[in-house]
Protein backbone atom coordinates (compact mmCIF):
# COMPACT_ATOMS: atom_id res chain seq x y z
CA UNK A 1 0.00 0.00 0.00
CA UNK A 2 1.03 3.53 -0.44
CA UNK A 3 1.74 6.04 1.80
CA UNK A 4 -0.23 8.79 3.09
CA UNK A 5 -0.53 11.47 5.74
CA UNK A 6 -3.64 11.89 7.46
CA UNK A 7 -5.60 10.32 5.06
CA UNK A 8 -4.40 12.30 2.06
CA UNK A 9 -4.52 11.08 -1.57
CA UNK A 10 -1.19 8.91 -2.96
CA UNK A 11 -0.76 11.39 -5.38
CA UNK A 12 -0.69 14.57 -2.79
CA UNK A 13 2.10 12.07 -0.76
CA UNK A 14 4.67 11.62 -3.88
CA UNK A 15 7.62 12.34 -1.96
CA UNK A 16 6.93 9.67 0.45
CA UNK A 17 6.40 7.20 -2.36
CA UNK A 18 9.14 8.37 -4.43
CA UNK A 19 11.76 5.47 -5.45
CA UNK A 20 15.29 5.87 -5.23
CA UNK A 21 15.01 6.11 -9.48
CA UNK A 22 13.06 9.05 -8.94
CA UNK A 23 14.59 10.97 -6.58
CA UNK A 24 18.21 10.59 -8.18
CA UNK A 25 16.63 11.70 -11.59
CA UNK A 26 14.84 15.05 -9.82
CA UNK A 27 17.79 15.83 -7.88
CA UNK A 28 20.24 15.17 -10.38
CA UNK A 29 18.59 17.15 -13.04
CA UNK A 30 17.77 20.25 -10.11
CA UNK A 31 21.43 19.83 -9.34
CA UNK A 32 22.40 20.66 -13.05
CA UNK A 33 19.92 23.68 -13.25
CA UNK A 34 21.23 24.67 -9.69
CA UNK A 35 25.06 24.91 -11.35
CA UNK A 36 23.62 27.20 -14.14
CA UNK A 37 22.08 30.03 -12.14
CA UNK A 38 24.40 32.50 -10.47
CA UNK A 39 26.66 32.45 -13.77
CA UNK A 40 23.35 32.78 -15.94
CA UNK A 41 22.53 35.95 -13.44
CA UNK A 42 25.50 37.41 -13.90
CA UNK A 43 25.31 37.82 -17.57
CA UNK A 44 22.91 40.56 -16.09
CA UNK A 45 25.24 43.20 -14.09
CA UNK A 46 28.03 42.17 -16.94
CA UNK A 47 25.63 43.93 -20.01
CA UNK A 48 24.74 46.90 -17.81
CA UNK A 49 28.37 47.16 -16.98
CA UNK A 50 29.19 47.21 -20.53
CA UNK A 51 26.57 49.75 -22.06
CA UNK A 52 24.60 51.26 -19.22
CA UNK A 53 26.44 52.54 -16.65
CA UNK A 54 29.75 52.51 -15.22
CA UNK A 55 28.75 50.29 -11.73
CA UNK A 56 26.48 47.59 -12.15
CA UNK A 57 25.57 45.56 -9.23
CA UNK A 58 26.05 41.82 -9.01
CA UNK A 59 23.11 41.40 -6.62
CA UNK A 60 21.63 39.87 -9.97
CA UNK A 61 24.33 37.03 -9.62
CA UNK A 62 22.97 36.34 -5.37
CA UNK A 63 19.75 36.18 -6.77
CA UNK A 64 20.93 33.44 -9.10
CA UNK A 65 22.62 31.42 -5.95
CA UNK A 66 19.74 32.11 -4.19
CA UNK A 67 17.40 30.34 -7.18
CA UNK A 68 20.21 27.39 -7.19
CA UNK A 69 20.41 27.18 -3.52
CA UNK A 70 16.86 26.95 -2.81
CA UNK A 71 16.50 24.19 -5.35
CA UNK A 72 19.28 22.49 -3.15
CA UNK A 73 17.74 23.28 -0.51
CA UNK A 74 14.28 21.30 -0.99
CA UNK A 75 16.14 18.38 -2.47
CA UNK A 76 18.24 18.46 0.67
CA UNK A 77 14.51 18.27 2.52
CA UNK A 78 13.21 15.47 0.64
CA UNK A 79 16.59 13.49 0.77
CA UNK A 80 16.36 13.62 5.12
CA UNK A 81 12.55 12.92 4.93
CA UNK A 82 13.63 10.01 2.49
CA UNK A 83 16.37 9.18 4.68
CA UNK A 84 19.13 8.72 1.92
CA UNK A 85 21.23 11.00 4.49
CA UNK A 86 22.57 7.60 6.11
CA UNK A 87 25.49 7.06 8.50
CA UNK A 88 27.93 6.55 5.68
CA UNK A 89 27.36 10.27 5.47
CA UNK A 90 28.08 11.07 8.83
CA UNK A 91 31.34 12.66 9.10
CA UNK A 92 31.60 14.84 5.65
CA UNK A 93 27.49 16.14 6.22
CA UNK A 94 27.73 15.73 10.45
CA UNK A 95 31.42 18.26 9.69
CA UNK A 96 30.13 20.41 7.39
CA UNK A 97 26.97 20.84 9.53
CA UNK A 98 29.21 21.74 12.80
CA UNK A 99 30.90 24.62 10.44
CA UNK A 100 27.44 25.62 9.55
CA UNK A 101 26.49 26.06 13.48
CA UNK A 102 29.91 27.35 14.06
CA UNK A 103 29.44 29.96 11.54
CA UNK A 104 26.00 31.32 13.01
CA UNK A 105 28.38 31.89 15.88
CA UNK A 106 30.67 33.75 13.68
CA UNK A 107 28.25 35.65 12.24
CA UNK A 108 26.32 37.25 15.65
CA UNK A 109 30.43 38.22 16.67
CA UNK A 110 30.94 40.68 12.96
CA UNK A 111 30.42 43.79 12.74
CA UNK A 112 27.58 44.44 10.84
CA UNK A 113 25.09 41.45 11.52
CA UNK A 114 23.38 42.55 7.76
CA UNK A 115 26.52 42.24 6.00
CA UNK A 116 27.46 38.84 8.06
CA UNK A 117 23.99 37.54 6.83
CA UNK A 118 23.80 39.30 3.34
CA UNK A 119 27.73 39.00 2.80
CA UNK A 120 29.88 42.34 1.64
CA UNK A 121 28.08 44.19 -1.02
CA UNK A 122 29.12 43.13 -4.59
CA UNK A 123 30.51 39.26 -2.98
CA UNK A 124 27.65 38.41 -1.54
CA UNK A 125 28.97 35.10 0.43
CA UNK A 126 27.39 36.39 4.05
CA UNK A 127 26.30 32.87 6.21
CA UNK A 128 23.34 32.31 3.87
CA UNK A 129 25.38 31.74 0.58
CA UNK A 130 27.42 29.10 3.61
CA UNK A 131 23.67 27.91 4.38
CA UNK A 132 23.30 27.47 0.67
CA UNK A 133 26.64 25.25 -0.33
CA UNK A 134 25.61 22.84 2.36
CA UNK A 135 22.77 22.48 0.82
CA UNK A 136 24.48 21.65 -2.47
CA UNK A 137 26.79 19.31 -0.76
CA UNK A 138 23.82 16.90 1.00
CA UNK A 139 21.65 16.99 -1.89
CA UNK A 140 24.38 15.59 -4.05
CA UNK A 141 25.68 13.03 -1.13
CA UNK A 142 22.09 11.43 -1.12
CA UNK A 143 22.20 10.80 -5.09
CA UNK A 144 21.64 7.06 -5.69
CA UNK A 145 21.91 6.04 -9.05
CA UNK A 146 24.35 5.66 -11.87
CA UNK A 147 23.28 7.95 -14.30
CA UNK A 148 23.47 10.97 -11.69
CA UNK A 149 27.33 11.32 -12.07
CA UNK A 150 27.13 11.81 -15.71
CA UNK A 151 25.14 14.65 -15.55
CA UNK A 152 26.90 16.41 -12.54
CA UNK A 153 29.98 15.85 -14.89
CA UNK A 154 27.84 17.38 -17.72
CA UNK A 155 26.87 20.33 -15.88
CA UNK A 156 30.16 21.13 -14.77
CA UNK A 157 31.60 21.23 -18.64
CA UNK A 158 28.49 23.61 -19.39
CA UNK A 159 29.22 25.73 -16.86
CA UNK A 160 32.79 25.98 -18.49
CA UNK A 161 31.48 26.03 -21.62
CA UNK A 162 28.76 28.95 -21.46
CA UNK A 163 32.02 30.90 -19.12
CA UNK A 164 34.09 30.45 -21.95
CA UNK A 165 31.60 31.76 -24.56
CA UNK A 166 31.38 35.17 -22.81
CA UNK A 167 35.31 35.10 -22.21
CA UNK A 168 35.89 35.23 -25.88
CA UNK A 169 34.26 38.54 -25.59
CA UNK A 170 36.38 39.75 -23.68
CA UNK A 171 39.49 38.77 -24.73
CA UNK A 172 38.96 39.74 -28.15
CA UNK A 173 36.57 42.40 -28.23
CA UNK A 174 37.47 43.97 -24.59
CA UNK A 175 33.11 44.08 -23.94
CA UNK A 176 31.42 42.65 -21.17
CA UNK A 177 34.57 42.97 -18.56
CA UNK A 178 35.63 44.80 -15.43
CA UNK A 179 39.48 43.49 -16.79
CA UNK A 180 40.80 44.59 -20.12
CA UNK A 181 43.28 46.78 -17.72
CA UNK A 182 45.98 45.83 -15.27
CA UNK A 183 46.94 49.31 -14.47
CA UNK A 184 46.05 52.55 -15.77
CA UNK A 185 47.85 51.85 -19.10
CA UNK A 186 48.40 48.72 -19.32
CA UNK A 187 45.35 46.58 -21.62
CA UNK A 188 45.53 43.10 -21.28
CA UNK A 189 41.36 42.44 -21.63
CA UNK A 190 41.35 39.10 -18.89
CA UNK A 191 38.85 36.63 -19.20
CA UNK A 192 36.92 36.77 -16.39
CA UNK A 193 33.69 34.97 -17.92
CA UNK A 194 30.52 34.56 -16.00
CA UNK A 195 32.77 34.14 -12.59
CA UNK A 196 32.94 38.02 -11.69
CA UNK A 197 36.75 37.71 -11.62
CA UNK A 198 39.41 36.09 -13.97
CA UNK A 199 41.00 33.74 -10.72
CA UNK A 200 37.43 32.52 -10.30
CA UNK A 201 36.82 31.99 -13.50
CA UNK A 202 40.21 29.32 -13.45
CA UNK A 203 38.99 27.83 -10.41
CA UNK A 204 35.80 26.74 -12.61
CA UNK A 205 37.99 25.90 -15.54
CA UNK A 206 40.49 23.70 -13.31
CA UNK A 207 37.03 21.89 -12.52
CA UNK A 208 35.20 21.72 -16.34
CA UNK A 209 39.24 21.19 -18.11
CA UNK A 210 39.55 18.25 -15.75
CA UNK A 211 36.27 16.68 -16.39
CA UNK A 212 36.60 17.35 -20.42
CA UNK A 213 39.96 16.11 -20.54
CA UNK A 214 38.43 12.76 -18.41
CA UNK A 215 35.35 12.54 -20.48
CA UNK A 216 37.48 12.41 -23.31
CA UNK A 217 39.96 9.66 -22.06
CA UNK A 218 37.11 7.61 -21.12
CA UNK A 219 33.86 7.77 -23.08
CA UNK A 220 33.24 5.42 -26.46
CA UNK A 221 30.81 7.59 -27.82
CA UNK A 222 32.68 9.52 -30.51
CA UNK A 223 29.93 12.26 -30.84
CA UNK A 224 31.02 12.98 -27.14
CA UNK A 225 34.83 12.69 -27.34
CA UNK A 226 34.78 15.52 -30.03
CA UNK A 227 32.74 17.47 -27.82
CA UNK A 228 34.98 17.22 -25.22
CA UNK A 229 37.97 17.60 -26.86
CA UNK A 230 37.03 21.31 -28.30
CA UNK A 231 36.20 21.94 -24.87
CA UNK A 232 39.01 21.09 -23.48
CA UNK A 233 40.80 23.04 -26.17
CA UNK A 234 39.02 25.77 -25.67
CA UNK A 235 38.94 25.84 -21.49
CA UNK A 236 42.50 25.74 -22.03
CA UNK A 237 42.97 28.61 -23.88
CA UNK A 238 40.87 30.84 -22.25
CA UNK A 239 42.54 29.45 -18.72
CA UNK A 240 45.56 31.79 -20.24
CA UNK A 241 44.11 34.82 -20.32
CA UNK A 242 43.01 34.83 -16.55
CA UNK A 243 47.11 35.26 -16.44
CA UNK A 244 46.71 33.78 -13.40
CA UNK A 245 48.96 31.17 -11.12
CA UNK A 246 45.99 29.58 -10.56
CA UNK A 247 45.03 29.05 -14.05
CA UNK A 248 48.89 27.39 -14.73
CA UNK A 249 48.09 24.98 -11.67
CA UNK A 250 44.59 23.88 -12.80
CA UNK A 251 45.83 23.19 -16.42
CA UNK A 252 48.66 21.45 -15.03
CA UNK A 253 46.22 19.23 -12.76
CA UNK A 254 43.69 18.52 -15.42
CA UNK A 255 46.45 17.42 -17.74
CA UNK A 256 47.99 14.94 -15.01
CA UNK A 257 44.71 13.95 -14.23
CA UNK A 258 43.88 12.96 -17.93
CA UNK A 259 47.28 11.08 -17.93
CA UNK A 260 46.92 9.06 -14.95
CA UNK A 261 43.03 8.18 -16.11
CA UNK A 262 44.53 6.24 -19.40
CA UNK A 263 46.16 4.10 -17.18
CA UNK A 264 43.97 3.83 -14.28
CA UNK A 265 40.76 3.40 -16.91
CA UNK A 266 42.62 0.92 -19.16
CA UNK A 267 41.60 3.30 -21.91
CA UNK A 268 43.51 3.13 -25.14
CA UNK A 269 46.80 5.00 -25.26
CA UNK A 270 45.96 7.35 -28.62
CA UNK A 271 43.55 9.06 -26.09
CA UNK A 272 46.31 10.71 -24.52
CA UNK A 273 46.55 12.59 -27.61
CA UNK A 274 43.93 15.45 -25.68
CA UNK A 275 46.83 16.49 -23.60
CA UNK A 276 48.86 17.82 -26.69
CA UNK A 277 46.09 19.47 -27.70
CA UNK A 278 45.22 21.25 -24.55
CA UNK A 279 49.10 22.07 -24.30
CA UNK A 280 48.69 23.32 -27.70
CA UNK A 281 45.93 25.51 -27.21
CA UNK A 282 47.12 27.27 -24.02
CA UNK A 283 50.39 27.44 -26.36
CA UNK A 284 48.26 29.53 -28.94
CA UNK A 285 46.47 32.06 -26.72
CA UNK A 286 50.42 32.79 -25.19
CA UNK A 287 51.64 33.04 -28.62
CA UNK A 288 48.50 35.74 -29.39
CA UNK A 289 49.99 37.85 -26.77
CA UNK A 290 53.23 37.89 -27.72
CA UNK A 291 52.04 38.52 -30.99
CA UNK A 292 50.57 42.08 -29.55
CA UNK A 293 47.00 40.84 -30.73
CA UNK A 294 45.82 41.29 -26.88
CA UNK A 295 44.88 44.46 -25.93
CA UNK A 296 48.69 46.78 -25.77
CA UNK A 297 50.61 44.22 -24.43
CA UNK A 298 53.71 41.81 -26.24
CA UNK A 299 54.82 39.46 -23.73
CA UNK A 300 53.17 37.63 -21.09
CA UNK A 301 53.17 37.73 -17.07
CA UNK A 302 51.16 36.69 -14.71
CA UNK A 303 49.00 39.73 -13.12
CA UNK A 304 47.38 37.80 -10.08
CA UNK A 305 48.44 41.11 -7.69
CA UNK A 306 47.07 43.44 -10.04
CA UNK A 307 43.56 41.64 -11.36
CA UNK A 308 42.68 40.07 -7.33
CA UNK A 309 43.56 43.53 -5.50
CA UNK A 310 43.64 46.19 -8.05
CA UNK A 311 40.94 45.25 -10.39
CA UNK A 312 38.74 43.09 -8.66
CA UNK A 313 38.62 44.33 -4.81
CA UNK A 314 39.45 47.84 -5.66
CA UNK A 315 37.92 48.92 -8.56
CA UNK A 316 34.42 46.33 -9.16
CA UNK A 317 33.76 44.91 -5.71
CA UNK A 318 34.95 48.40 -3.77
CA UNK A 319 36.13 45.38 -1.03
CA UNK A 320 39.12 46.88 -0.19
CA UNK A 321 41.28 49.80 -0.31
CA UNK A 322 44.09 50.53 -2.61
CA UNK A 323 47.53 48.53 -2.22
CA UNK A 324 50.15 50.10 -0.34
CA UNK A 325 53.19 49.96 -2.58
CA UNK A 326 55.49 50.83 0.43
CA UNK A 327 54.88 47.60 1.79
CA UNK A 328 53.79 45.39 -1.30
CA UNK A 329 55.02 44.65 -4.60
CA UNK A 330 51.81 44.29 -6.51
CA UNK A 331 53.39 42.92 -9.76
CA UNK A 332 54.97 40.22 -7.99
CA UNK A 333 52.73 37.45 -8.03
CA UNK A 334 54.87 35.31 -4.68
CA UNK A 335 54.83 38.69 -3.05
CA UNK A 336 51.26 39.48 -2.95
CA UNK A 337 50.20 35.93 -2.08
CA UNK A 338 52.53 35.88 1.15
CA UNK A 339 51.95 39.25 2.20
CA UNK A 340 48.25 38.31 2.16
CA UNK A 341 48.32 34.93 3.83
CA UNK A 342 51.13 36.78 6.75
CA UNK A 343 48.25 39.26 6.94
CA UNK A 344 45.72 37.10 7.28
CA UNK A 345 47.22 34.65 9.59
CA UNK A 346 47.74 37.75 12.26
CA UNK A 347 43.62 38.37 12.06
CA UNK A 348 43.49 34.77 12.84
CA UNK A 349 45.63 35.56 15.80
CA UNK A 350 43.65 37.96 17.15
CA UNK A 351 40.25 36.21 16.36
CA UNK A 352 40.54 32.53 16.81
CA UNK A 353 37.51 31.88 17.97
CA UNK A 354 34.89 33.20 15.90
CA UNK A 355 36.99 34.98 13.31
CA UNK A 356 36.12 38.27 12.25
CA UNK A 357 32.59 36.84 10.77
CA UNK A 358 31.80 35.92 7.89
CA UNK A 359 32.71 38.12 4.61
CA UNK A 360 33.77 40.68 6.82
CA UNK A 361 37.41 40.25 6.63
CA UNK A 362 38.43 44.10 5.55
CA UNK A 363 37.39 45.39 8.95
CA UNK A 364 40.27 43.64 10.88
CA UNK A 365 42.58 45.22 8.82
CA UNK A 366 41.64 48.69 9.35
CA UNK A 367 41.94 51.57 11.82
CA UNK A 368 39.65 54.08 12.65
CA UNK A 369 40.67 57.15 12.67
CA UNK A 370 38.97 61.01 13.31
CA UNK A 371 38.92 60.46 9.47
CA UNK A 372 36.74 58.00 9.32
CA UNK A 373 33.62 59.67 11.09
CA UNK A 374 33.25 62.02 7.31
CA UNK A 375 32.50 58.75 5.72
CA UNK A 376 28.86 57.52 5.60
CA UNK A 377 29.23 54.01 5.64
CA UNK A 378 31.89 51.04 6.97
CA UNK A 379 32.08 50.40 2.67
CA UNK A 380 33.11 53.94 2.56
CA UNK A 381 35.91 53.53 5.19
CA UNK A 382 37.12 50.06 3.64
CA UNK A 383 37.36 51.27 0.18
CA UNK A 384 39.40 54.55 1.43
CA UNK A 385 41.43 52.91 3.70
CA UNK A 386 44.93 52.68 2.41
CA UNK A 387 45.90 48.75 2.33
CA UNK A 388 43.29 46.66 3.60
CA UNK A 389 41.77 43.62 1.44
CA UNK A 390 38.90 41.54 1.78
CA UNK A 391 40.06 38.40 0.64
CA UNK A 392 43.02 36.05 1.22
CA UNK A 393 43.64 33.42 -1.84
CA UNK A 394 43.92 30.45 0.65
CA UNK A 395 40.19 29.20 1.35
CA UNK A 396 41.13 27.22 4.61
CA UNK A 397 43.23 30.34 5.97
CA UNK A 398 40.52 32.40 4.56
CA UNK A 399 37.71 29.99 6.88
CA UNK A 400 39.78 30.66 9.62
CA UNK A 401 39.96 34.52 9.48
CA UNK A 402 36.19 34.90 8.98
CA UNK A 403 34.71 32.34 10.77
CA UNK A 404 36.95 31.15 13.59
CA UNK A 405 39.37 28.22 13.32
CA UNK A 406 37.00 25.71 14.39
CA UNK A 407 35.13 26.41 10.91
CA UNK A 408 38.24 25.51 9.45
CA UNK A 409 38.95 22.14 11.00
CA UNK A 410 35.53 21.41 9.96
CA UNK A 411 35.88 22.20 6.64
CA UNK A 412 39.26 20.28 6.17
CA UNK A 413 37.24 17.60 7.78
CA UNK A 414 34.24 18.02 5.53
CA UNK A 415 36.80 17.72 2.21
CA UNK A 416 38.99 15.50 3.39
CA UNK A 417 36.14 12.83 3.93
CA UNK A 418 34.65 13.63 0.65
CA UNK A 419 37.80 13.18 -1.13
CA UNK A 420 38.72 9.79 0.87
CA UNK A 421 35.00 8.46 0.24
CA UNK A 422 35.06 9.60 -3.39
CA UNK A 423 38.33 7.36 -3.87
CA UNK A 424 36.80 4.31 -2.28
CA UNK A 425 33.87 4.77 -4.49
CA UNK A 426 35.74 4.47 -7.12
CA UNK A 427 37.91 1.99 -5.92
CA UNK A 428 34.37 0.15 -5.20
CA UNK A 429 32.54 0.38 -8.78
CA UNK A 430 36.07 1.41 -11.08
CA UNK A 431 34.08 3.10 -13.62
CA UNK A 432 34.88 6.46 -15.47
CA UNK A 433 32.14 8.66 -13.66
CA UNK A 434 33.55 7.73 -10.39
CA UNK A 435 37.18 8.27 -11.41
CA UNK A 436 35.78 12.25 -12.86
CA UNK A 437 34.11 13.08 -9.71
CA UNK A 438 37.15 11.82 -7.74
CA UNK A 439 39.90 13.71 -9.73
CA UNK A 440 37.36 16.95 -9.83
CA UNK A 441 37.17 16.78 -6.04
CA UNK A 442 40.69 16.58 -5.47
CA UNK A 443 41.69 19.45 -7.56
CA UNK A 444 39.12 21.31 -5.74
CA UNK A 445 40.44 20.71 -2.55
CA UNK A 446 43.93 21.27 -3.61
CA UNK A 447 43.05 24.92 -5.51
CA UNK A 448 41.41 26.08 -2.46
CA UNK A 449 44.99 26.14 -0.83
CA UNK A 450 45.72 29.31 -4.01
CA UNK A 451 41.99 30.24 -4.11
CA UNK A 452 38.99 31.28 -2.58
CA UNK A 453 35.75 30.72 -2.67
CA UNK A 454 32.96 33.18 -4.62
CA UNK A 455 29.31 32.90 -5.79
CA UNK A 456 29.76 31.61 -8.66
CA UNK A 457 32.79 28.41 -8.25
CA UNK A 458 31.15 27.26 -4.79
CA UNK A 459 28.04 25.50 -5.98
CA UNK A 460 30.10 23.77 -8.57
CA UNK A 461 32.47 22.77 -6.10
CA UNK A 462 30.22 21.51 -3.61
CA UNK A 463 27.89 19.47 -5.83
CA UNK A 464 30.86 17.52 -7.02
CA UNK A 465 32.29 17.16 -3.44
CA UNK A 466 28.56 15.93 -2.78
CA UNK A 467 28.67 13.50 -5.53
CA UNK A 468 32.04 12.00 -4.33
CA UNK A 469 30.44 10.79 -1.33
CA UNK A 470 27.23 9.81 -2.38
CA UNK A 471 26.36 5.53 -2.32
CA UNK A 472 26.04 5.37 -6.01
CA UNK A 473 24.33 2.15 -7.03
CA UNK A 474 25.47 0.91 -10.10
CA UNK A 475 23.31 -1.43 -13.12
CA UNK A 476 25.52 -4.05 -12.12
CA UNK A 477 24.87 -3.84 -8.38
CA UNK A 478 20.94 -3.16 -9.31
CA UNK A 479 20.34 -6.31 -11.43
CA UNK A 480 22.45 -8.51 -8.35
CA UNK A 481 19.77 -7.21 -6.02
CA UNK A 482 17.03 -8.07 -8.37
CA UNK A 483 18.29 -11.39 -8.46
CA UNK A 484 19.01 -11.92 -5.02
CA UNK A 485 15.33 -10.67 -4.35
CA UNK A 486 14.16 -12.88 -6.34
CA UNK A 487 15.94 -16.29 -5.44
CA UNK A 488 14.72 -14.54 -1.79
CA UNK A 489 11.13 -15.03 -2.43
Amino acid sequence: MPKTIFHSTEKSNFILNMTEEQFTKLASRGLFIAMFMAPLFTVIPEILYDGLTSKATYSYTAGGLVIGGVIAMIITIIAFMKKYIGKRLLIPVGAMGLMELWGIFSMFRGVDLGMSFYGYPERGEGMLAILFYFCFFASASALKREGAQKTIIDGVVGVGLINCIIALIQVFAGRLSHYKLASSDIRINAASGLAMSPLFLAMVLTLALTAALVSFVSSEDRKRRIFMLVCAALFSFIMMFTYSFIGFCGLGFAVIAAFASVFVLKSKKSRLACIPVSLAAAAGAIALVFAGAIGNINSYRLYDGRILWWADSYLRASASGIFDSRVVDIDDTADVYFYMNGRAMDVVEHNPLTGTGPDQMAFALLRVTDESAKYSSLTEVVYNYKGCFDRVYNEYLYTAATRGVASAVFLVITVLSAVILGLKAFRRRKNAESFTIFVMTLGGVLIYLIGCTSITYAPLFWIVAGAACADIITEKEKKAAKKTAKKSK
